[in-house]
């Protein structure tokens, strides 16, 4: 029978006849890809005692039409890796016949990472661990082992293949039966029956639904990494980060120390939870204060003195408060062309919102200046309510007032330059105040929702910009 060509959309999976400019059901330009459609067998029967079906699905289970308050509670157990940072934001631990997808940049620590899980899962739970490599030789993975791990986990328990057929791994996977695998990574991994190179829409699809059934039907754990295209964003088709039950990402820059490992997707935990990692000649090391690694000795350290355009505020990142240092530098502009905007972890818009209200609502000129706002180590804040610290630091540097180390300034800022109330304030205080900070900057409109903060910081309440402003002017 000969084989069929259409065109698919790498974002949202629609498929059309014939390639198209712009995906009609997503909108996406430039992302219909050409696939070849062939016969293909289900490669999961290999694992599973059933017969492959005719019709191929995603997952091989299905149920009778319940109602909710019927139906029993599963048995979500889980298993602690013993690195306390991936535990987090995987919710817990690993969750049994769960797949989860770990992407980030070539050389930011994945392998790395997976390797020291794999060692503690073994050391925790005495279940095999079976590491699947498509990128590398047995005697690199060895390499690496005996660099970042303990002599004792090298002995039994770690099984490592190298293999890209998917249907060989499978294979494996029945034979050694292990409670664990790591597929590094899934776009080197292919079926003979599907056309097209590894790491094509139709490869990486197919492929990461076949793993997904085999992880049902054993009950296995699975751990799938992935590239990322340089834009930031899993390579290959969207539909892949449907499959799988969660999607963790590498998010600082490998060129940087530390590495932040952020939970995108969770099916059995809280997202936007945030991992901090240090990378050292002896693997990631985890960081148990990421407080104490985002803020700069001048804040941490009394008698250095106070910046202009310092300001440190307090961000949560799923359910852990984090203190970051707000730095803003402003100077004259060249005169030559527009006046130049520059952000770095904070969202560009938002800074250029600030920098309006500024000029309307409180009167500073800054039409004229060359602006630089940065969130100290790299990490990346969309919330909104590092707003006024933000504001402040701008403000700061262009009048030259400082906002004294001690102080720490949470707070949301309106069009109208009004400072709006911010959720979970409690618990970025008892940060704060953990840290030795001594006074807050908050918005007056907290103080009137049931505030009931009353330790050791002294709560100073705001309700606009240049009302703060001027507080600090004076001081």
């Amino acid at each position: 029978m000969k084989n069929k060509t259409i065109y698919r959309c790498r974002e949202c999976g629609f498929s059309s006849p014939k390639w198209l400019g712009r995906c009609p059901e997503c909108g996406a330009w430039n992302t219909m890809d050409e696939e070849l459609l062939a016969t293909s067998k289900n490669l999961s029967s290999i694992f599973s005692s059933s017969s492959s079906r005719s019709r191929r699905t995603l997952t091989d289970f299905s149920s009778r039409v319940s109602l909710i308050k019927d139906i029993s509670e599963g048995d979500f157990k889980r298993t602690a890796t013993g690195i306390s940072e991936f535990d987090r934001i995987l919710g817990g631990g690993v969750v049994d016949g769960s797949v989860v997808l770990l992407g980030g940049p070539p050389g930011i620590g994945k392998s790395t990472l997976m390797l020291q899980a794999a060692s503690e899962l073994f050391s925790k739970s005495k279940n095999n661990v079976l590491y699947i490599s498509g990128e590398e030789s047995a005697a690199q993975i060895k390499n690496r082992a005996q660099r970042i791990l303990d002599k004792d986990a090298l002995s039994d328990g770690i099984y490592v293949l190298c293999e890209t057929n998917l249907e060989n791994i499978i294979e494996n996977i029945k034979n050694t039966a292990p409670k664990y695998v790591v597929i590094d990574s899934i776009q080197t991994i292919y079926r003979e029956d599907l056309s097209g190179a590894p790491g094509t829409v139709s490869q990486v699809r197919e492929c990461a639904a076949e793993i997904l059934k085999v992880a049902k039907a054993g009950s296995l754990s699975i751990f799938i990494l992935g590239h990322v295209t340089k834009e930031g964003d899993l390579a290959g088709p969207r539909v892949l980060e449907h499959i799988v039950d969660t999607v963790l990402y590498f998010e600082a820059e490998k060129q940087q120390i530390y590495r932040i490992l952020r939970a995108a997707k969770n099916r059995f935990g809280p997202t936007s939870e945030i991992g901090v990692f240090e990378m050292t000649s002896s693997g990631l090391k985890e960081v148990k204060n990421p407080s104490s690694l985002f803020l700069s000795e001048h804040v941490l350290t009394e008698g250095k003195g106070d910046i202009p355009g310092s300001v440190t505020t307090a961000t949560v990142e799923g359910t852990r408060p984090i203190l970051v240092e707000i730095q803003a530098l402003t100077s004259r502009a060249s005169g030559f062309g527009a006046p130049r905007r520059q952000t770095n972890g904070f969202d560009y818009n938002r800074a250029a919102l600030l920098i309006a209200v500024l000029e309307s609502r409180c009167g500073l000129h800054l039409e004229t200046q060359d602006i630089y706002l940065n969130v100290a180590g790299g990490l990346r804040i969309k919330e909104t309510a590092i707003d006024l610290a933000a504001a402040l630091a701008l403000a700061g540097s262009f009048m030259g007032f400082c906002v004294p180390y001690h102080t720490i300034v949470i707070g949301e800022v309106g069009l109208a330059g009004e400072v709006r109330a911010v959720g979970n304030l409690d618990e970025r205080l008892k940060e704060a105040e953990a840290m030795g900070f001594r006074e807050a900057i908050i918005p007056r409109n907290n103080t009137l929702r049931g505030f009931k903060y009353k330790n050791k910081i002294q709560i100073k309440p705001v309700s606009t910009l240049k009302e703060t402003i001027e507080f600090f002017k004076k001081k």
